[in-house]
């Protein structure tokens, strides 16, 4: 017997929290008229419990329905073996895009990781970094110059931040950026956890000819709680997985390219 069909039509508010909470867990978001479907209530009622909900956290309200809200970050190290094949995946498709000569921003973060490992066969690069991973990766590949970007090194992200950093970056000319994000929202739209990480990105969006966000598909149809402006700008997202077809029509009517990597 599923766990669905073990919940009686028209159960009680706290099952059906539970339920709405479990369903989150596995499908990332849930909608308004699917849960009034399901329990046999008004569509109505489904939005009081999801407003319940989100004043306790426990999920964020989007358009038609909700999310899962991730206020936070986990560390960088908890991290690092999360869905390895498909960050690798995402790397080689990344690396095809960067020609011989360029200048090369990479963000902080496990995925740019996985470019800046798909990259170490390329030459003649100059490349830009906040991260002490990436950097110390490249620096030993012959042909790479590598430049570090200042300011304090947040411990959790092993990389610099702030103002400092941001600043060091304008003084380069970027050809191409690979970005991370907190998230690939319900409304087609990568988002951030901080409001340093949403300026930053945005700025580099801004300052480098072209722009990819690099995200696994751990990243959809959750919430984060910053938007990133300019985000429409950006090139395309790469990925690992197709996102469910809304999520893909909404990130489609942004502007940004949806780009799948072959997990081969």
């Amino acid at each position: 017997m599923s766990p669905d069909s073990s919940l009686p039509a028209r159960a009680l508010a706290p099952r059906r929290h539970e339920e709405i909470l479990r369903r989150l867990g596995a499908q990332g978001s849930v909608s308004v008229a699917e849960l009034a479907g399901f329990f046999d209530v008004s569509r109505e009622t489904i939005r009081r419990d999801l407003k319940l909900l989100s004043d306790k956290g426990r999920l964020g309200i989007v358009h038609g329905g909700a999310a899962r809200f991730e206020p936070s970050e986990p560390a960088m190290s908890l991290r690092s073996h999360e869905n390895a094949g498909g960050k690798a995946a995402i790397g080689r498709l990344a690396a095809g895009l960067v020609k011989d000569g360029m200048v090369v921003f990479l963000d902080s973060g496990t995925t740019t990781l996985a470019v800046a490992q798909a990259m170490a066969d390329l030459r003649d690069l100059t490349i830009c970094t906040a991260s002490l991973k990436i950097a110390l990766l490249l620096c030993h590949v012959s042909g790479m110059r590598v430049h570090v970007l200042g300011g304090e090194v947040d411990p959790g992200e092993e990389a610099a931040s702030g103002i400092d950093m941001l600043e060091a970056m304008s003084r380069f000319r970027v050809d191409i950026a690979f970005l991370g994000g907190g998230a690939l929202s319900p409304d087609g739209e990568v988002t951030d956890f901080t409001r340093a990480g949403a300026e930053q990105r945005s700025r580099m969006i801004a300052l480098a000819a072209k722009t990819y966000f690099v995200l696994d598909s751990s990243k959809f149809a959750k919430l984060t709680p910053l938007r990133i402006p300019n985000f429409q700008r950006a090139a395309g997202v790469i990925v690992d997985a197709k996102p469910q077809a809304d999520i893909a029509e909404a990130l489609a009517r942004k502007g940004p390219e949806l780009m799948i990597a072959s997990l081969m």
